[in-house]
C-alpha cells in the first residue's frame, strides 16, 4: 500500500469505511515530512474529494493551561456526542510535550481518556509536538487536512502552555478554552492563557458550589480581554467528574456541527501556506509568494496546499 495510483483510492475508500488501520496508514503519510510524500498526499485527497462517503468535518480546538482536565472532559464529551447522532463519526487529535532534553513524548493522553477502543465511529491518534511553540505539531494542520475529510468532527487538543499556544486557531472553526475555577482572580484569569481568541470558555472542575466564584470572576475580566465583542462569548461550567454541565456543552457542540463551518478551508490553506514558505523560505519567500498573487490564490491555481508547495519550490529556485 505503498505505491502510486489505485492503491491509494483503495486505502481512502477503506478508511471512510472507518478501518482504524487504513486511517492510521494515511495519517503516517501526512505526518511525513519528505518532499517525496507531497505529491502522493495530493493524491489521496483527491481521492477523498471524488469519493461519495466524503465528508466535511467541523474542526474543534481544545486548549487551555495544563492540569485543566481537556483529556479527562474529552472522555466525558465524545460518548455523550457519538449517541447525540448514530450515524456521526470523531476523530481525537491529541498533542502532547516534547521534552527539551531527549525530544522525546510521553503521547499519554490516551490512558487519561476512558474511551470505549472498540468503537468504530471513533479514531485516536497522539502527536508530539517535536519542541514547537504554539502547542500543536509541525504536522498537525496536514493531518488535520485530512481527517476533516475522512470524519463528521475532529478534536485537536493542544499541548497547553499558556499564551503562546494560539496556533489552534488556524486549524479550527471553533475553539474552545478549559480554564480551572480556582486559577486566581480576574487579572490571573487574564494571564493564564489566550483570553481573546477562543469562541468559547469551559470553566472545568466545577464540583461544588464554591466555583461560582471563578465563574463570576471569569466573566468580568472578558471586558478587559475582549471589549469589542459584539456578542457575549459563552461560558460553560462542566464537570468531567461528575458529568455536571456537560449535556449543555455536548449540545452546543451538536449545534455547531449541524453549521455551516465558519472558517473556509480555503483559507486555512493559505495560512499554512504562507506559514511554510516563512520558515523555509524566508522574507525573500514571502515576498515572491506575493508575486504569485498571495497564498489563497497560489493554493487555488495549484489545486491544494501539496502541489502549491512543489510549484512554489520550482517557481523560486528559478528565479
Amino acid at each position: 500500500m505503498t505505491g502510486p495510483g489505485p492503491p491509494d483510492a483503495e486505502l481512502v475508500a477503506r478508511a471512510l469505511e472507518q478501518d482504524r488501520f487504513a486511517v492510521a496508514q494515511l495519517v503516517s503519510l501526512f505526518e511525513d515530512r519528505r518532499p517525496t510524500a507531497m505529491e502522493r498526499r495530493a493524491r489521496v485527497l483527491e481521492a477523498a474529494e471524488v469519493h461519495p462517503r466524503r465528508h466535511s468535518a467541523t474542526v474543534f480546538g481544545i486548549t487551555g493551561t495544563p492540569g485543566c482536565g481537556k483529556s479527562t472532559l474529552l472522555s466525558r464529551v465524545v460518548p455523550d456526542l457519538l449517541a447525540f447522532r448514530e450515524e456521526l463519526t470523531v476523530a481525537i487529535l491529541a498533542v502532547d510535550p516534547s521534552s527539551t532534553i531527549s525530544g522525546g513524548a510521553l503521547l499519554g493522553d490516551r490512558t487519561r481518556m476512558k474511551l470505549e477502543h472498540d468503537e468504530p465511529r471513533l479514531f485516536f491518534r497522539s502527536q508530539a509536538s517535536d519542541t514547537q511553540l504554539g502547542g500543536l505539531s509541525p504536522s498537525t494542520f496536514r493531518v488535520c487536512r485530512l481527517l476533516s475529510r475522512l470524519f463528521d468532527c475532529v478534536f485537536v487538543e493542544t499541548v497547553g502552555v499558556g499564551q503562546s499556544e494560539d496556533d489552534v486557531r488556524s486549524v479550527a472553526d471553533k475553539t474552545f478554552l478549559v480554564l480551572q475555577p480556582h486559577g486566581g482572580d480576574e487579572v490571573q484569569f487574564l494571564k493564564a492563557g489566550i483570553m481573546e481568541t477562543p469562541d468559547a470558555f469551559v470553566l472545568n472542575k466545577c464540583d461544588d458550589p464554591s466555583t461560582e466564584r471563578g465563574y463570576h470572576q471569569l466573566r468580568s475580566s472578558l471586558w478587559l480581554a475582549r471589549p469589542f465583542d459584539a456578542d457575549e462569548v459563552p461560558i460553560f461550567k462542566t464537570s468531567a467528574k461528575t458529568g455536571v454541565g456537560v449535556a449543555e456543552l455536548v449540545a452546543s457542540l451538536a449545534a455547531h456541527l449541524a453549521a455551516e463551518p465558519s472558517r473556509r478551508p480555503e483559507r486555512r490553506d493559505a495560512l499554512f501556506l504562507e506559514r511554510w514558505v516563512r520558515e523555509e523560505w524566508g522574507r525573500a519567500g514571502s515576498r515572491f509568494l506575493e508575486v504569485l498573487g498571495g497564498a489563497e490564490h497560489h493554493v487555488r491555481v495549484s489545486g491544494g496546499v501539496e502541489r502549491a508547495q512543489v510549484q512554489f519550490e520550482l517557481r523560486f529556485r528559478e528565479g
